[in-house]
């Protein structure tokens, strides 16, 4: 599990790869592309690769010998689908190789108040992921909702038992916030992670998200964020800043 990095804190180049869910998530990506991508991530040793649900046998085959492993993503990207069948993806993605599920909440309910059935229907797929041995984190899509909102989701997501609350699908036309992200991790107690996707471009960014108290960085910059590492880390400045300091601003649009 990615480490919480407080302010000062020295990383790695490894410990920033080990904060990447790397997004493969367009719908034109070809299975061709998707496979490739994956071989290459996989050699980066990156923590996860991000893929449709219909591409985890394919990435599970292509991470095969790394360190790895395959996330997806259910519900997605709007939330609206019935418990039912998120249950039912969920379990398809676990039996092809998945280990980690992303699921959309119903942002509609949340947005409407329906709270209960919000939290019922992330209980449902915690407890099939769970069963398996993989994490569950629930993507709120903060740009869609509004302070008490967000709070609101992060609460649903913990008293089901959710791994990690998650700022955005790429979707949506809004990311990752240092705001939202400072919000979710107020909202929510330590057993519970954060996740900032959207907008997550440099390595500033990141870890500035870092200071703020996220542990998993959703993105398909991945070789600049790397890139970025590399170069602060042979200068000796790979280092999170205090929260609330200047640094990269994530733009929020897509991955």
């Amino acid at each position: 599990m990615p480490n919480t990095y407080a302010p000062g804190s020295t990383l790695t180049v490894q410990d920033v790869a080990d904060l990447v869910d790397h997004a493969l998530l367009k719908p034109e990506l070809t299975p061709q592309e998707v496979e490739g991508s994956c071989r290459e991530l996989a050699g980066h040793e990156i923590w996860s690769v991000c893929v449709r649900p219909s591409d985890v046998v394919l990435a599970a085959r292509a991470v095969e010998g790394h360190r790895t492993r395959v996330c997806t993503v259910i519900g997605f990207p709007h939330g609206t689908t019935s418990t039912t069948a998120k249950v039912a993806e969920s379990r398809q993605a676990l039996e092809d190789g998945a280990t980690e599920l992303d699921m959309v909440v119903n942002i509609g309910r949340l947005r409407g108040g329906e709270l209960q059935d919000v939290q019922d229907d992330i209980t449902a797929v915690v407890e099939v992921g769970h069963a398996a041995g993989a994490l569950v984190k629930v993507i709120l899509e903060t740009a869609l909702l509004d302070d008490d909102q967000v709070v609101a989701g992060c609460r649903a997501a913990e008293a089901a038992g959710a791994d990690f609350v998650k700022t955005s699908t790429g979707f949506a036309g809004g990311g990752a916030t240092l705001p939202h992200v400072r919000l979710m991790r107020a909202s929510t107690g330590p057993k519970v992670q954060v996740k900032a996707s959207g907008g997550v471009r440099d390595i500033d960014t990141l870890l500035a998200m870092c200071a703020e108290g996220v542990t998993r960085i959703g993105t398909s910059s991945t070789e600049a964020l790397l890139t970025g590492a590399r170069e602060r880390a042979d200068a000796g400045t790979l280092v999170v800043p205090e929260a609330g300091a200047a640094g990269g601003t994530a733009d929020g649009q897509g991955y």
